[in-house]
């Protein structure tokens, strides 16, 4: 497609008319523009146009003068574009579609809100929650800004420049004035740029906030909780009504409730200060706030890629659970993205993270989430951007769970209750955003794969997978001939008649040698040596496994209770049936293990499920079946059988 023509306007605008200042409604969708094509000069004449439809075209940037002043509805889905400051120049749009660009993140979704006050519709959703989120962040930052300037004012010696001080100041503002996640980090530095200049620019003396609709603080950074969390095994008790927000926001405050256990063998460590933040109701289905009996699965935080090493974690969590995927903020508790797939159950979530070419040749990073559950199907979803980009026919029976390996990016491995485990090279999406993913290796199992966990001093060499029958190893280099594998060594946790066959549903290592399990035997989580194990493999299988210490865990007989760990900080985490999450500090047991096996170490705490002072009404008691927390420690996300969303975060 070339550059426009005055003819090819006139023939897709209504009304017909041979006069380009009479039209009201342009479609040029579908015709391969670039961004140059677009003329200002031509598109300035179209004087009366109020919709323009600008989709699946293969635009980056919109020309900044096009003279569009009256334009109120515009679509430019499925497109390149990279930057929405463009869209300052139509002071007057209600309505604006730009799903389907992957290279917009939610910094972009912010912006839009601000700089188009009138924006009623933003992909065909209703645009005052967004609008309502910027109003709050700008009063904010407005506030910090305007401090910040104060002291840095009160700093200047009497002999400075005022205008190098000045502009000083813009670079220190947009330097240290931050606050929000780090998700919207690009929204708040270009607010926090736009505030300082026009304090410079009045002399410190005013600030105009932007002109939103004015909305009480209340309506969204409140919530009044419901009477009770009624969890999914008391179906015959009648759900309380629940505020339509569905979400519990409560202020800091130590009112979770922490129970210290007794001090370990090497002293103990102090108890981690936690306060509940976010209490969340996000997958209900169709938004019911009575929906108390939708069961959430799994959770897992985003990687940290650009800090430069792959164990770092953001504050960013997918959740999932019923029909819905979401991506939350743990710091503000606000749900950046939901995906919906109707008739679909989710189990399990993974990220990676793939670096992507564009038409233009530029190098973009996407952050990739799979999800797959009760269909057999992996979606990987584009977060950022917010739409799925790929679909693979995984299983014929429901996925348990996955996982990316820990050097390949595009490497996923898949599990499923038809007892197979399948890696997948999902490769990198094409410039039309489609994977086109290949299957690389089948790894048979005697029972279904509940757990996998890539052995992580050799994570190309070796897959661990908790299964219904017990715990088992897989040879997954690819270097090998064989495509289908069986597993090569069973392990065991005990010895006797009963010491195969039990279930292991939980696993995850703790550092490069040790492994966490839980499920080879009531009330206990097993910590044990990979290395140590493997030296007496032998012709030997079953394998024993070198085990170094026991925890003390919950009696319950019940199972799918997931652990997890903090391999940085030497945490094992576990949530149990009566709503809490038990906290152990094994950084002794990695450093020194005991000479002999001793009874059970106690946890360092037991955080329990909120009383009534956190959320303001009682609380029953609810299944916390995962729990998670990022490498830093800092933010702790809990999954209950309640369709609820716990979210702590360290003091």
């Amino acid at each position: 497609m070339g550059p426009l023509t005055a003819r090819l306007l006139m023939q897709r605008g209504r009304p017909k008319s041979d006069r380009l200042g009479k039209i009201r409604s342009l479609d040029l969708s579908g015709l391969k523009l670039l961004s140059q094509h677009l003329d200002p000069k031509l598109l300035s004449r179209l004087k009366q146009l109020q919709e323009l439809d600008l989709s699946n075209n293969q635009l980056e940037t919109l020309p900044a003068n096009l003279g569009l002043s009256h334009l109120r509805i515009l679509r430019c889905a499925n497109n390149q574009l990279g930057d929405v400051t463009a869209l300052c120049q139509f002071p007057q749009l209600e309505e604006l579609s730009l799903e389907g660009n992957p290279f917009l993140t939610v910094s972009d979704n912010l912006k839009v809100s601000f700089l188009l006050p009138k924006l009623r519709k933003v992909n065909g959703k209703d645009a005052s929650s967004t609008c309502t989120q910027v109003e709050n962040l700008n009063r904010e930052l407005t506030h910090r800004v305007t401090a910040h300037w104060e002291k840095f004012m009160a700093a200047l010696g009497p002999g400075e420049e005022a205008e190098k001080a000045q502009a000083d100041f813009v670079r220190s503002a947009v330097r240290d004035v931050r606050y929000g996640p780090e998700s919207l980090r690009e929204f708040t530095q270009w607010r926090v740029r736009m505030i300082s200049e026009e304090l410079v620019a009045s002399g410190g003396t005013q600030v105009h906030e932007a002109d939103f609709p004015k909305t009480p603080l209340e309506t969204t950074a409140t919530y009044k909780p419901r009477a009770r969390l009624v969890a999914l095994k008391r179906p015959d008790e009648v759900p309380p009504n629940l505020p339509s927000t569905k979400r519990a926001c409560t202020s800091p405050s130590p009112s979770a409730q922490m129970e210290d256990g007794p001090a370990g063998p090497a002293g103990g460590q102090p108890a981690l200060q936690l306060e509940p933040l976010h209490f969340l109701q996000c997958h209900s289905r169709n938004n019911s706030p009575q929906d108390l009996k939708t069961q959430l699965w799994a959770c897992a935080f985003e990687p940290a890629w650009e800090e430069g090493h792959s164990g770092a974690t953001s504050q960013t969590v997918a959740t999932c659970g019923g029909e819905a995927v979401c991506v939350i903020d743990c710091q503000t508790g606000i749900v950046l993205h939901k995906y919906k797939a109707p008739g679909e159950e989710f189990f399990s979530v993974a990220w990676t993270a793939l670096m992507v070419v564009t038409q233009a040749g530029h190098k973009k990073r996407w952050s990739v989430l799979a999800a797959a559950g009760l269909r057999g199907l992996v979606r990987l979803l584009h977060v950022r951007a917010g739409f799925c980009c790929g679909v693979i026919r995984a299983h014929k029976k429901a996925i348990a769970t996955l996982c990316f390996s820990p050097t390949h990016e595009t490497h996923l491995f898949t599990a499923s209750y038809d007892k197979r485990i399948i890696l997948w090279d999902i490769g990198v999406p094409n410039h039309d955003y489609e994977f086109q993913a290949s299957q690389l290796l089948t790894l048979d199992s005697a029972s279904i794969p509940l757990r996998l966990c890539p052995v992580a001093s050799c994570p190309d060499a070796y897959l661990l997978a908790g299964c219904e029958g017990g715990c088992c190893c897989w040879d997954v280099r690819l270097d090998q001939p064989q495509k289908r594998r069986a597993c090569e060594v069973e392990f065991v946790f005990a010895t006797g008649s009963e010491a195969s066959g039990r279930r292991v549903d939980g696993l995850a290592f703790v550092n490069e040698d040790v492994v966490a399990s839980k499920g080879s035997g009531l009330g206990t989580i097993c910590l044990w040596s990979w290395s140590q194990t493997w030296l007496g493999r032998g012709s030997q299988s079953p394998l024993a496994v070198v085990v170094l210490a026991r925890l003390q865990w919950s009696s319950t007989e019940l199972a799918y209770f997931s652990l997890s760990t903090c391999p940085d900080k030497g945490i094992v985490l576990c949530g149990d049936e009566e709503g809490s999450v038990w906290i152990y500090d094994v950084r002794h047991i990695l450093k020194q293990p005991p000479p002999q096996l001793a009874a059970p170490q106690a946890p360092v705490q037991i955080l329990k499920w909120p009383q009534p002072l956190a959320l303001g009404q009682p609380v029953t008691k609810t299944m916390v079946n995962t729990v998670v927390a990022n490498a830093a420690l800092t933010y702790l996300t809990a999954l209950t059988d309640s369709n609820i969303v716990a979210i702590w975060r360290r003091c």
